[in-house]
């Protein structure tokens, strides 16, 4: 229980070491008095510690343990410490800027960890689903704008899984390095019904400058994505439409890569699903909340398949030893 205690904040303190992008200049008379990092912490700990509202979390905080000592003056800025209202104002803004900290975190992870090294610079596109909160509300219902029982999450969707058949809920768009170590390199989150096609280009976008190959399936054969590809001097590896077999020159190379597919993206999403609790209905209701929940998980996949802990607290060691 002690190193489980230890390594939270362990996990706290490594936030203050990771890169991020630049924040966005702040609103018109509002100033901004504490750093997106305080709230990356913050929502770390909610996560850890299965809390779901901020007033939880400072219930938490305030047990008079060593441990939450310690977690108290991480959260501290300017020897100040946010009130209820801030960190609920704060956090509830955060799922927006999560997909650029990933991508942020994945360019920086690639850069330290060179994970292509030996092998092919690809990247492995996909969803994933994710089952909603409470009851559905089916297509009938809907068009009628009738909500039949208040558990229903109006703002998630029906898409059709090939595995898991019908699905109201969301979906997971994930983009993840295909190399000896899985690493999530960009991932949104959106209701269930909007096209893989759709979401790609943004993924793509995030992505190393390094990674050259993007494999996927028979839903980013899309005119869109193969442009966005061109234009930042990518290749799109999909599957071909038509009856099968097929026979044209890349069919070789498209069953390469289809097998790198089931030993990659699939696994890691099975990995993910099944260490952070997908497999069920996810715990929150609403767009904002379920993309929180399920990109903050996403950032902690990338210490734990990385094993980034111990290459950013040798990096950090190093570099200050150095200096």
């Amino acid at each position: 229980m002690i190193a489980q205690e230890n390594m939270l904040v362990v996990l706290v303190k490594m936030i203050d070491h990771i890169p991020c992008p630049p924040t966005p200049p702040a609103k018109r008379g509002r100033l901004v008095t504490y750093s997106e990092k305080l709230f990356l912490k913050a929502l770390l700990i909610m996560i850890v510690k299965h809390l779901h509202r901020v007033y939880e979390l400072l219930s938490v905080l305030n047990e008079p343990t060593y441990e939450m000592q310690q977690l108290r003056s991480l959260l501290t800025e300017n020897e100040r410490y946010p009130t209820r209202r801030t960190g609920e104002r704060r956090l509830k803004g955060l799922p927006k800027r999560l997909p650029a900290q990933i991508g942020c975190f994945g360019r920086y992870l690639v850069e330290l960890i060179v994970p292509w090294a030996t092998c092919g610079r690809a990247v492995e596109i996909d969803s994933t689903v994710l089952r909603s909160n409470g009851g559905v509300w089916h297509k009938k219902d809907r068009e009628k704008g009738e909500v039949p029982h208040t558990s229903i999450d109006t703002e998630a969707h029906w898409t059709k899984s090939g595995w898991h058949g019908w699905v109201y809920g969301w979906k997971l768009h994930i983009a993840c390095a295909v190399a000896a170590v899985w690493i999530p390199l960009s991932a949104e989150l959106t209701s269930a019904n909007l096209a893989d096609n759709e979401i790609a280009p943004a993924l793509i976008y995030e992505l190393p400058p390094d990674a050259l190959f993007v494999p996927g399936d028979l839903h980013y054969n899309a005119p869109n994505v193969r442009e966005f590809c061109e234009q930042t001097a990518r290749l799109l590896v999909t599957t071909e439409y038509g009856s099968y077999p097929h026979t044209d020159e890349g069919v070789e190379v498209r069953g390469i890569f289809r097998k790198l597919r089931s030993l990659v993206i699939e696994n890691f999403n099975e990995h993910f699903k099944g260490i952070f609790d997908g497999h069920g209905q996810v715990a929150t209701k609403g767009l904002r909340n379920t993309q929180r929940f399920a990109l903050v998980r996403l950032r902690r996949a990338q210490f734990l398949s990385t094993n980034s802990l111990c290459s950013i607290a040798f990096s950090t060691a190093w570099t200050s030893t150095s200096a």
